[in-house]
């Protein structure tokens, strides 16, 4: 995609981090906005800037791990503005702690966000993006986390990396189908964006009434730690965004002094070796038992 004026974005998650940023950029770019967020005062202040600014902007609240709820998404924003030319498949939530400390309802609550959250938003668009035949694309939020694998950070690992690989899977499928949709997945590090304060809005079904564990503490503290410091802004992060979607490039990797790392894990993998730290090139970010997060 070049020209985005009149286009139709679908972004979930809109109201705060990258989505809110991606909104902003469309609003400039002068796309027309579906913005879903579970967060309805989050999601109705973003609406009301966009709106303010010119915008024709549809605000949904959508909980992304109910497909239903993604449906009604799907069919709302066809019946606002017809063709939906780009998804941002980005809703996302983080917990952390040794893996075996998870509970089922820690993986529930992150899988059901981060994977099935990208699940439902494929299968309801991606069908009807094929059959308006138009260009569009489709970006998918994982993280470095979907490439590596460090330690305290278990459930979130598994999710994005399921992530990875199913939009690497839509792209060769979207490759076989000879359709004109790209896609992208979009791997970010440390970037201040909120998702350290996502419990505050983890449903109370999925809620444990017990006090953390040592790790799940030492997770938590490193994690605010690092996404509060974060060099990058969001903003830059959707602008990065944006030009891969121009290219129709597929990997958005935000911070590229990770890819050491990245080799290193694929290296231990051709050779056959253990598993090598996922923090050798940056130790003073790694959280141990125990100990204050890096300064």
């Amino acid at each position: 995609m070049q020209d985005f004026a009149g286009k139709v974005a679908v972004i979930t998650g809109a109201g705060s981090g990258f989505g809110r940023e991606f909104a902003r950029l469309g609003a400039q770019l002068r796309m027309k906005l579906v913005l879903a967020d579970v967060q309805q005062d989050a999601l109705e202040q973003v609406a009301t800037e966009l709106r303010a600014a010119g915008a024709e902007v549809l605000a949904e609240r959508v909980d992304v791990s109910q497909g239903d709820q993604v449906d009604t998404l799907a069919q709302r924003s066809s019946d606002a503005f017809g063709a939906v030319h780009l998804l941002f498949n980005n809703a996302g939530v983080a917990a952390g702690g040794l893996v075996w400390e998870h509970t089922t309802k820690d993986w529930d609550w992150v899988l059901g966000v981060n994977l099935w959250g990208v699940i439902h938003g494929v299968r309801a668009f991606a069908p009807r993006m094929l059959a308006h035949g138009e260009e569009g694309h489709i970006v998918n939020t994982a993280s470095v986390a979907g490439l590596l694998s460090p330690p305290l950070m278990g459930v979130y690992n598994v999710s994005k990396h399921a992530v990875v690989t199913l939009t690497e899977t839509l792209y060769h499928d979207l490759r076989v189908a000879n359709a004109k949709i790209g896609c992208s997945v979009l791997c970010p590090a440390f970037v201040p964006t909120g998702i350290h304060e996502s419990q505050r809005n983890r449903p109370a079904a999925l809620s444990e009434n017990r006090a953390p564990t040592a790790s799940q503490i030492a997770a938590r503290r490193a994690s605010e730690k690092a996404v509060t410091s974060g060099k990058i802004s969001a903003a830059t992060v959707a602008q990065m965004t944006f030009d891969a979607i121009r290219e129709r490039r597929f990997y958005v990797i935000t911070h590229p002094k990770i890819l050491p790392s990245v080799e290193l894990r694929l290296q231990d993998i051709v050779n056959q070796r253990n598993p090598s730290d996922p923090f050798s090139f940056k130790p003073e970010v790694s959280a141990k038992l125990g100990e204050e997060p890096p300064v």
